[in-house]
């Protein structure tokens, strides 16, 4: 198998393409599949939207976008575990815009 494209996706995006996969039955699309499934719980279109929109805040990198579309924090200590990696420093004006974002999709 040969790598062609990487970049990080979300659990829901990983679902719409193994979704498509499934018929092969290998061990490894069944096992994530299942995983994505149970923690895939929103539409791919919401979450085109959500991303888009946290694109916005030009701090975030595109794997801290991803992390928050996936766990989708609901509190500024969530949202902090996500983003304590980076050496960036947000605003309290960001921090709560991008709960203000979750909330809309979440």
């Amino acid at each position: 198998m040969e790598v062609v494209k990487e970049e990080p996706i979300t659990f829901s995006e990983a679902k719409e393409i193994l979704e498509k996969k499934k018929d092969e039955k290998r061990y490894e699309i069944v096992n994530a599949l299942e995983h994505v499934r149970k923690f895939s719980t929103l539409s791919v279109e919401d979450i085109k939207k959500m991303k888009e929109e946290l694109r916005g805040i030009n701090k975030l990198s595109e794997s801290q976008i991803v992390e928050i579309c996936n766990f989708l924090p609901k509190t500024k200590d969530e949202l902090k575990t996500i983003l304590y990696k980076s050496y960036t420093n947000f605003e309290e004006s960001e921090i709560n815009k991008i709960i203000e974002i979750v909330k809309k999709f979440g």
